[in-house]
């Protein structure tokens, strides 16, 4: 029993410890950002008094709502296409006993082993010959790298769901595009839910693409944008830290509103 309780013990300090890991960067962020511009002391120190000033001039100097409609345009309309192509090919090869079926699966499971650094530059010089070097571009190649993880996904979580379920429907006359979208894709939504905050956070946070895809100021996503508050020679953390804080904002709340659904939809995926 003893053994049990220290095991109990050793546990629960290893997790505190790890969420005073992920939670003090998120502390000192907030802390700075909510000091004036030129206040001194400690920077783990909390603010002498609440200034929200950084925030108004983070939004203007940033050019916030601009970054944040190109980056919610280019968000949705990847995560759109990331769940329509991942379900279907998904559902098409769980459903298929052909050896096609089963090489396209292992094709999909190989490509989420190679780094996308290395995919990037042979597919920005495919992507430049077709004249996408624009925010269309970036949602092609978001898309196309996200489905070897969703269909990898989608295929695990397909095997768990009862193929009686597509004969009854078929016996009361459903076709396959109806059976699919009336009565297997809405048995989907934990791996959707999961799916779309993982890419959401990826998506939403890539500074990298962005910026060797988008060569017009006026598609900068808001990563791109932070790069206002830094010169050559200094970095306004205040308003730096501010203008982070609002970028993290719309991740945070889709994240709170699928969070319950992500473990059940990853370990599902993963195991079935």
């Amino acid at each position: 029993m003893k053994s049990k309780r220290y095991a109990n013990w050793a546990i629960q300090l290893l997790v505190w410890l790890g969420a005073a890991l992920m939670l003090f960067p998120l502390y000192l962020t907030v802390t700075v950002a909510l000091k004036k511009p030129g206040e001194g002391g400690n920077i783990m120190t909390f603010p002498k008094e609440i200034y929200f000033g950084n925030f108004k001039q983070a939004i203007e100097l940033g050019r916030y709502f601009e970054g944040l409609l190109n980056s919610t345009f280019i968000t949705v309309i990847s995560l759109f296409l990331i769940i329509l192509f991942g379900a279907s090919t998904a559902y098409g090869i769980s459903r298929s006993r052909s050896k096609s079926a089963r090489i396209l699966y292992y094709f999909f499971i190989s490509g989420m082993f190679v780094p996308f650094q290395v995919l990037m530059l042979p597919l920005l010089k495919q992507i430049s010959a077709f004249g996408l070097l624009n925010k269309y571009g970036v949602i092609l190649l978001y898309t196309t790298y996200s489905l070897f993880q969703s269909v990898f996904l989608y295929t695990g979580y397909l095997k768990s769901i009862p193929k009686e379920l597509e004969e009854a429907a078929q016996v009361d006359g459903y076709g396959p595009f109806r059976l699919f979208w009336k009565i297997i894709f809405p048995l989907l939504k934990p791996m959707t839910a999961t799916l779309i905050i993982l890419n959401t956070i990826w998506i939403w946070n890539d500074f990298l693409l962005p910026l060797v895809m988008l060569s017009d100021p006026g598609e900068y996503t808001l990563p791109l944008l932070q790069y206002v508050f830094q010169t050559q020679y200094s970095t306004d953390f205040s308003l730096a830290f501010a203008s982070y804080l609002l970028v993290m904002l719309p991740v945070l709340l889709v994240y709170s509103g699928l969070q319950k659904y992500i473990i059940n939809g990853i370990v599902s995926g993963a195991i079935k």
